[in-house]
C-alpha cells in the first residue's frame, strides 16, 4: 500500500543531480521535489549507502498483454491484468508507464474491441494505480476503418502518444510459414480461413494508407500529441514521417535510418532487453553499439519490465556510458520524447518520482520506489523512520 504522508524526506543518499552524484537530502511530496529542505517532513527514508535516481519513464511496453492473455486463447479480466502490470512496473522502478496498445485490422487481442476496453479500463483505473499510467496507441496503418475513432480520441485528449506501425509485409511473409500463421490465427480468435480472408481484404486497400496516415498525423500534431514511427526501414521513410511531424524513431531497422534520425535531431528508441541480453532477439544490431555511436536516445522496456533498470547499469559496467548518462536514457530522455517536462530529473518543483537503488551487488537492487511523493514499493522497511522537528537527516527510530 502506498504511503500517503504529506511529506517525505530521503536522507543521505547519493543523488543523481544534473550530471553527477552528490550526497544530499531531498523532500518529496505530491506537490513535487525540494533539494536540501530546511524543515523536516512527516517521515524520513534513510538512503545511506544507496543511489537516489529519477523514476523510470517507459514510453513503449506491451508486457501487460501477457497478463491479459498469458496463453493463446486464455483471457483474464483487464482490471486484474492492469493491476498486476502496475505492481510489476513500480517493483522495477517504472513510475511513468505508457501501455503500448496495438489496434490492428486483426480481430482478437489486438482488435478494436480490445483497444476500446483497454482505453476505458486505463482511464477508469488510473487513479488507483501507483505508476502514472498512460495510453500509447500503436496504430496499424492498414487499419483504415479506425481513422475516424482515432481522430476523435485525439481531439478528446484520450491518447497520450501515437505510433504508426506497419506490420503488413511481415504478416504477409508470416502467412507463408505454418508456425507463424498458427500464432497469428490463435491471437485473432478466428478460423484460419477467416483470418486469411480478412488479411486479403485489408491488403486490397493499400492505396488508401498514405492519405489516412497523413490525416491522422495532422490531427495528432494539432492536438499536441507526440508521434512515433515504428520500424522505419530506410532514411527516406524517416524523412517522410518527420515531415508529418513525427519526431520519434522507434526501433529503426537499419543503421542508415538511425543515422538519419540522429542527424535530424529525432529521438531514437531502442529496446532495453537488447542491452541486457547483449543483442537483439530478432538478430538485429546490438543496442549498446548503437548507444556508443550516439544512435539511441531512449531505452524502453519493450516486452520486459525489469530491463530498463538493468540496462542502464549494464551500460555503465561495460564502460559504454557513465551511469548518469546511461540513466538519462530511461528517465529524462523518454520524458522529453513524450512531452513530459515535469519529470525524469531530480530538481526542485519537478514531479516527485524517485528510486533508491543498492548498486553494491552484482546487479542493481531496487530498495524503494517513490511515485508522486508516495512510497509505492519498499523492501527494507527499517529504512523508514520518524523525522525529528528540524533535522531531516537525523533519524530518531523506526516508525511503528
Amino acid at each position: 500500500m502506498a504511503r500517503t504522508a504529506a511529506g517525505l524526506t530521503i536522507a543521505d543518499g547519493q543523488c543523481l543531480i544534473d550530471d553527477g552524484f552528490v550526497t544530499e537530502t531531498i523532500a518529496a511530496s505530491p506537490d513535487g521535489l525540494a533539494v536540501a529542505p530546511e524543515v523536516a517532513d512527516d517521515c524520513v527514508v534513510d538512503a545511506s549507502g544507496l543511489l537516489v535516481l529519477p523514476g523510470i519513464v517507459d514510453i513503449h511496453g506491451d508486457a501487460f498483454e501477457r497478463q491479459i492473455m498469458p496463453r493463446p486463447g486464455v483471457d483474464f479480466p483487464i482490471d486484474v491484468a492492469l493491476a498486476d502490470s502496475d505492481r510489476q512496473a513500480v517493483a522495477n522502478g517504472i513510475t511513468t508507464v505508457f501501455h503500448g496498445v496495438t489496434w490492428s485490422w486483426e480481430p482478437g487481442l489486438r482488435g478494436p474491441d480490445n483497444a476500446r476496453r483497454l482505453l476505458a479500463a486505463i482511464e477508469r483505473l488510473r487513479p488507483t494505480l501507483s505508476a502514472d499510467t498512460r495510453f500509447h496507441l500503436r496504430h496499424e496503418v492498414f487499419n483504415l476503418d479506425a481513422e475516424a475513432t482515432i481522430v476523435e480520441w485525439l481531439s478528446d485528449k484520450r491518447i497520450d502518444i501515437l505510433a504508426f506501425n506497419d506490420h503488413m509485409a511481415a504478416t504477409a511473409e508470416g502467412m507463408t510459414r505454418k508456425q507463424s500463421l498458427a500464432r497469428m490465427v490463435e491471437r485473432s480468435g478466428v478460423s484460419r480461413e477467416e483470418f486469411l480472408r480478412i488479411a486479403a481484404r485489408v491488403r486490397e486497400r493499400r492505396s488508401e494508407v498514405p492519405g489516412s496516415v497523413a490525416r491522422i498525423a495532422a490531427a495528432a500534431e494539432a492536438c499536441g500529441v507526440p508521434m512515433l514511427s515504428h520500424d522505419d526501414a530506410s532514411p527516406e521513410q524517416r524523412l517522410h514521417y518527420r515531415a508529418l511531424g513525427c519526431r520519434v524513431a522507434e526501433f529503426p531497422t537499419t543503421l542508415e535510418t538511425a543515422q538519419e534520425a540522429a542527424a535530424g535531431g529525432d529521438a531514437i528508441v531502442l529496446g532495453a532487453p537488447n542491452v541486457v541480453r547483449g543483442g537483439s532477439h530478432t538478430g538485429w544490431t546490438r543496442a549498446s553499439d548503437m548507444i556508443a555511436q550516439g544512435l539511441c536516445s531512449v531505452l524502453a522496456s519493450d516486452y520486459y519490465y525489469p530491463a530498463q533498470l538493468l540496462a542502464a547499469f549494464r551500460l555503465a559496467a561495460d564502460g559504454t556510458l557513465p551511469l548518469a548518462r546511461a540513466w538519462a536514457l530511461v528517465s529524462a530522455a523518454p520524458a522529453a520524447a513524450a512531452g513530459l517536462l515535469d519529470r525524469g530529473r531530480i530538481a526542485p518543483g519537478l514531479r516527485a518520482d524517485l528510486l533508491l537503488v543498492d548498486a553494491t551487488a552484482q546487479r542493481p537492487r531496487l530498495v524503494a520506489t517513490i511515485a508522486a511523493g508516495r512510497i509505492v514499493h519498499l523492501v527494507e522497511a527499517d529504512r523508514l523512520m520518524r523525522a525529528p522537528a528540524r533535522h531531516p537527516a537525523r533519524l530518531q527510530g523506526a516508525l511503528p
